[in-house]
């Protein structure tokens, strides 16, 4: 598959009143859902589960989508799973680096697999005396944020225990870049998954280096996008609700982090004020000891004694 220059995009027109200030935040990740996670576009998850497992299913309604829907469990929210065969699968898209991303791997598949369980009831049972065969599990996280890393990242749960202690549970979840210029045999083997980095990059582009508003910086992607893009039609048909949903997140974003700026701001007064106190509280030290220092001398220069000696009369400790 031939691959556009990233950079290569048609003047836009836009005038410069509908640009604004940079304000670098996430703002797309519910883009990665909506055109992966829709059960009418089956065929694009497909895509990518043979481009990262080397395999060649052609049937994507063999896809059960397990995402579960409406459900956040601390602010967090799981992206795609589906179950193909017997691989329960684990999709997330990232366009901030997290760490952690092993740790709620962990929290999603517990609440996947208990709905799994209690579906496959009558045939499932986790109190009978013989193994009971469920699918295994697969986590793979598409990263496209800034911060520099590796095409393929290993990240695992166990990073986050202490040390010398062998766990008995453990996650691991693959990490993909899927920026410009990094796994390039994947995004060969995967069109879809291409075409969405391409617009991220492209969305990204307008709104970091030529302060569009987001809004502009969307449409303006979309019409740059090339017309044989498979996923263009689906996305210029949903126009809008592309745009609201990167909005959303932008504002969401936008709100986070002002609600860090606040916390951090709050933090530092309180380092402010400790340190005026401990200030404070040298300037009264070094006061005092100034004091007694007089005191020492003027018994010195009276008695005509040395300074051991005014100590001892003055029943200061050395």
């Amino acid at each position: 598959m031939s691959q556009k220059n990233w950079k290569n995009t048609k003047n836009s027109g836009i005038s410069k009143k509908k640009r604004r200030n940079k304000i670098r935040r996430n703002r797309k990740d519910r883009l990665f859902i909506y055109i992966f996670g829709n059960p009418n576009h089956k065929k694009w998850l497909l895509s990518i589960y043979n481009a990262i497992r080397g395999s060649d299913y052609t049937n994507p309604d063999d896809i059960e989508i397990t995402t579960i829907k409406n459900v956040i469990y601390m602010g967090m929210k799981n992206d795609v799973s589906f179950l193909l065969t017997d691989i329960m699968n684990f999709f997330e898209h990232q366009s901030t680096f997290n760490p952690n991303i092993a740790l709620r791997m962990f929290i999603y598949a517990g609440m996947v697999y208990s709905k799994y369980i209690e579906k496959n009831k009558s045939t499932i049972n986790l109190y009978s005396s013989r193994i009971q065969h469920i699918p295994v599990p697969k986590c793979y996280c598409f990263y496209n944020g800034k911060k520099e890393i590796e095409d393929k990242v290993i990240i695992k749960l166990s990073d986050s225990f202490d040390k010398g202690i062998e766990p008995d549970i453990d996650v691991t979840v693959t990490m993909y870049n899927i920026n410009a210029g990094h796994n390039q045999e994947l995004m060969e083997k995967c069109k879809p998954l291409y075409e969405y980095s391409w617009l991220e990059a492209q969305i990204r582009r307008y709104i970091d280096d030529m302060n569009y508003e987001t809004k502009d910086a969307v449409d303006t992607a979309l019409e740059d996008m090339p017309d044989d893009y498979e996923i263009k039609p689906f996305l210029m048909a949903n126009k809008a609700e592309v745009e609201r949903m990167c909005l959303t997140q932008f504002n969401e974003a936008a709100y986070r982090e002002c609600e860090r700026a606040e916390i951090r701001e709050e933090f530092q007064e309180k380092i402010d004020s400790l340190n005026n106190q401990v200030n404070e509280a040298n300037a009264r030290a070094d006061q005092a000891v100034n004091i007694i220092r007089s005191i020492i001398e003027k018994k010195m220069m009276d008695d005509h004694i040395s300074e051991d000696e005014a100590k001892r009369r003055l029943g200061i400790e050395c």
